[in-house]
């Protein structure tokens, strides 16, 4: 198994990555609807999601490998007021209780990792989620440029060793088609995976596609 890295976030432009993405605004209802209260933001960044579920009331847990991403996050949670359990650590081993969350949050996050990686992290998720609990998370998909152009290494048949310049050199992503996603995530009631192309962002033209998926545990 590949060791995890996380962001290099003193080299990323990080104004976009401190505004909720809007998926949120449809879960936070959803989830609130169905009487959903402790949530996991797995893989938090910068701690724009844990704040913004915080905001709308929700018992928020977040842990992130990365020093700079969780100490952020616990200077915005102070200067919020918001009361939120910030830890560093690694998605291949969760430091939660089992069946503790309602819902775990991993926004473009545990695609950082190679097969074995994945097989953990997804039995982490299963593990300390709730039966019945949902999880929303992304994935690369194998029909971005990244995994079949870009020439970057591959570590195993899904897996590519990013080489740019920036907070994700030497990260690994994990790619996956629809296929991949019904194998990986056989433990869940698969509610809804959608395919989204990114075709033209930040004033750009990009070749960059993402699988959602929403599923509940079994």
């Amino acid at each position: 198994m590949v060791e995890s890295k996380g962001w290099e976030w003193e080299k990323a432009n990080q104004s976009p990555w401190l505004k909720p993405t809007d998926d949120v605004y449809y879960l936070a209802n959803k989830w609130s609807e169905l009487g959903f209260k402790k949530v996991l933001d797995l893989g938090a960044g910068l701690g724009r999601h844990s704040i913004f579920f915080a905001q709308q009331g929700f018992d928020v847990s977040a842990i992130d490998i990365s020093d700079y991403g969780v100490n952020h996050l616990k200077e915005w949670a102070k200067k919020e007021s918001l009361d939120i359990d910030a830890k560093l650590g690694d998605m291949v081993s969760l430091p939660y209780e089992n069946n503790y969350f309602d819902c775990v949050f991993a926004y473009h996050a545990i695609s950082h990792a190679d097969i074995e990686g994945i097989k953990k992290v997804i039995y982490e998720i299963e593990r300390v989620l709730k039966q019945g609990g949902e999880i929303y998370t992304s994935m690369c998909s194998k029909e971005s440029w990244d995994f079949s152009k870009s020439g970057f290494p591959k570590i195993d048949e899904n897996t590519v060793l990013n080489k740019e310049d920036g907070p994700e050199n030497d990260v690994p992503h994990f790619y996956a088609n629809c296929e991949d996603i019904l194998s990986i995530f056989h433990n869940f009631d698969i509610e809804r995976i959608r395919h989204i192309d990114y075709c033209y962002l930040n004033h750009e033209k990009i070749d960059c596609k993402y699988y959602y998926i929403n599923g509940r545990k079994k």
